[in-house]
């Protein structure tokens, strides 16, 4: 699976394209490490990113929301802590298991799919509301 950042993607607030493009830097790295039979160390460098940053990025976007009574604040919220309980999820998978080619795999297709569909739906939703 190849997830790269493109235009189509960028919703126009400069401080959550930002963020987003740094959240797909950091999958490429993953992406790239697979490709060189390296995915086991990167992907959980991956997922501690993810638990911390996502965080950082998910309130900086919320704040937004709040600060504009955007309507569908509590179903994007909702989203927000759906996507951090599978972080949380697969995290603990690894620290169980190891980074086992599943895993890997299994990280690439569940975050980076609802990366991309997060940010094409939900978040253009909000930008359109803004």
């Amino acid at each position: 699976m190849n997830i790269e950042w493109t235009s189509d993607l960028a919703i126009g607030v400069t401080e959550i394209d930002e963020q987003h493009k740094e959240i797909f830097r950091r999958f490429d790295r993953l992406l790239s490490a697979c490709n060189e039979a390296k995915g086991n160390e990167e992907v959980l460098k991956l997922l501690l990113f993810l638990e911390d940053y996502v965080k950082e990025h998910f309130s900086a976007e919320e704040k937004l929301q709040k600060g504009s009574n955007y309507p569908d604040y509590p179903a994007h919220k909702a989203q927000h802590v759906a996507f951090m309980a599978d972080v949380h999820k697969l995290a603990n998978s690894f620290r169980d298991e190891g980074a086992t080619l599943p895993l890997v795999i299994q990280t690439n297709r569940t975050l980076a799919d609802w990366l991309i569909r997060h940010i094409k739906k939900v978040d253009t939703a909000f930008a359109r509301y803004l």
